[in-house]
């Protein structure tokens, strides 16, 4: 078993390895199915040691020879194993058909699964479907999901939970939902993104004893995010040394947007934070932050006066559609200042694309689709086709909120390790955008700012949420946290 790296590859790259390690290294197929099985079997031993029952659902491929494999394993152990085929097992690929034939001599019994009558018990081994699965699941497999998710039973997925697409992380129709997926060889990209983190579980990689040179020749598809580290700051350091950054929002109703926009920049670091907003709303926001400079701002000529003494601009926090946020967003369009695009700036971007190579677009996948001109079930269907397509169509840094959010500039794409469902509530868009514009003040790239942006955000609410909870989770309660993860 190996500790996985950060590197992600995508399915066609796993099987470009799998065919080298047995064609050019000589390790038979069957050989890597054994050490599959002895993969997944150690991983049962170990967490589950209190369960001397499996149950092994084997589908018609080498995932199902996996299984075999597991299912034989276990019989010696003298475990109580039950297994389920849900296709003739005479009619496997010759690897798999070896491995349930092994598993017949050794004393294996197989039957057919019938749901409401068939019996679940033990750690749930799910050889189904491994990373070939494309097309939505058929009844008799669903059926078959359907008894291992209710079963209440600790499950173990093989490769890849059945019903996830290895690639996307789109679920075809249903999957399993899995305590631990050992997925081998290399870790998949559509493991970390899209539906794939409710289906997953914990993942563990076991590269099956394939040499380390195999997948490094490859260069990977995407990245895990990690971390960035800020550069110590100079003992004599003062505010112009770490940027100005102005926030445009805070409509008619939607002040707290930027107030919270506006903390967050504050807490990043940068050397000063000024807000535009309303006029009516101009001597509010700062109350309980005096650090930010509010200004009402009601035409594109005021500011104008206003993007001179600037170094970055964060617009869309409660922006709004109207006369007012139109004339706002037209306004720095026509700067020259980097920015951070959000909410209604990104809407507005839709109407009258343009592209740029200094600004940082943060949609979720409904501003995604209204960029790109199609729906929400088409940017889940391929995030990561969605995440190029955005950046080839509006240049710049890109990212693509949601569960496993995705970040992009044209070259290596990342894929976010933090965060959780607590952030599911209103202004924690509005804390990002503020973050990522502080960063870009302080002398970060597009990327960088990005990447530490989306990490740290993640991060302050991952760590509040297991001192708390996630339920209430507030985007106010985030940057004073981030402050602390930044420092």
């Amino acid at each position: 078993m190996q500790t996985p790296s950060n590197k992600l590859y995508c399915t066609a790259q796993i099987r470009e390895a799998e065919r080298y390690a047995i064609d050019e290294l000589g390790i038979p197929g069957r050989e890597l199915m054994r050490r599959a099985g002895y993969a997944l079997f150690e991983q049962i031993r170990r967490r589950w040691p209190e369960h001397a029952a499996i149950t092994v659902f084997c589908g018609g491929g080498n995932n199902g020879g996996d299984g075999y494999e597991v299912a034989t394993l276990a019989l010696q152990a003298n475990c109580r194993v039950t297994v389920y085929a849900l296709t003739d097992p005479h009619g496997l690929p010759g690897d798999a058909l070896s491995a349930y034939q092994d598993f017949i001599l050794v004393g294996g019994s197989v039957t057919g699964f019938e749901a409401g009558h068939s019996k679940l018990q033990g750690v749930i081994v799910d050889a189904l479907f491994g990373i070939g699965l494309s097309r939505e699941v058929g009844d008799a497999y669903a059926l078959a999901i359907a008894a291992i998710n209710d079963s209440c039973c600790p499950v173990l997925a093989v490769d890849v939970p059945s019903g996830l697409h290895a690639y996307t992380g789109l679920v075809l129709a249903c999957a399993v939902k899995a305590d631990v997926t050992v997925t081998f060889i290399g870790l998949k990209c559509g493991l970390f993104t899209g539906e794939a983190p409710e289906y997953c579980g914990e993942i563990v990689c076991s590269t099956l004893d394939i040499d380390d040179a195999v997948l490094a020749a490859m260069p990977p598809f995407a990245l895990l995010l990690d971390k960035l580290d800020l550069p110590r700051r100079a003992r004599i350091a003062h505010k112009g040394n770490f940027g100005h950054v102005l926030l445009i929002g805070g409509n008619y109703g939607y002040s707290g947007a930027i107030r919270l926009a506006g903390e967050a920049a504050l807490r990043s670091g940068a050397g000063l934070v000024s807000i535009v907003t309303r006029t009516a709303h101009s001597g509010l926001i700062n109350i309980g932050r005096p650090e930010l400079m509010c200004h009402g701002v009601e035409c594109g000529e005021a500011l104008q006066a206003l993007l001179h003494k600037v170094s970055v601009v964060v617009i869309g926090p409660g922006l709004g559609q109207d006369d007012w946020g139109r004339e706002m967003f037209n306004t720095v369009l026509a700067s020259d200042k980097p920015c951070v695009l959000d909410a209604d700036a990104l809407n507005l971007l839709a109407e009258q694309p343009t592209r740029r190579d200094n600004w940082i677009l943060t949609p979720h996948p409904g501003e995604a689709a209204r960029l790109l001109a199609c729906n929400t079930r088409q940017i889940s269907a391929d995030r990561y086709a969605a995440l190029v397509d955005l950046h080839s169509q509006y240049g710049g840094s890109c990212l693509l909120k949601g569960a496993g959010t995705l970040i992009g500039s044209g070259e290596t794409v990342y894929v976010g390790t933090t965060g959780n469902p607590g952030m599911a509530s209103g202004g924690m868009g509005d804390v990002l955008s503020g973050l990522i514009g502080g960063l870009l003040a302080q002398g970060l790239s597009l990327e960088q700012a990005t990447r530490l942006g989306v990490y740290v955000h993640g991060e302050a609410a991952d760590s509040l949420a297991l001192e708390f909870g996630e339920r209430g989770l507030l985007a106010g309660d985030l940057p004073e946290r981030i402050r602390k993860l930044l420092n």
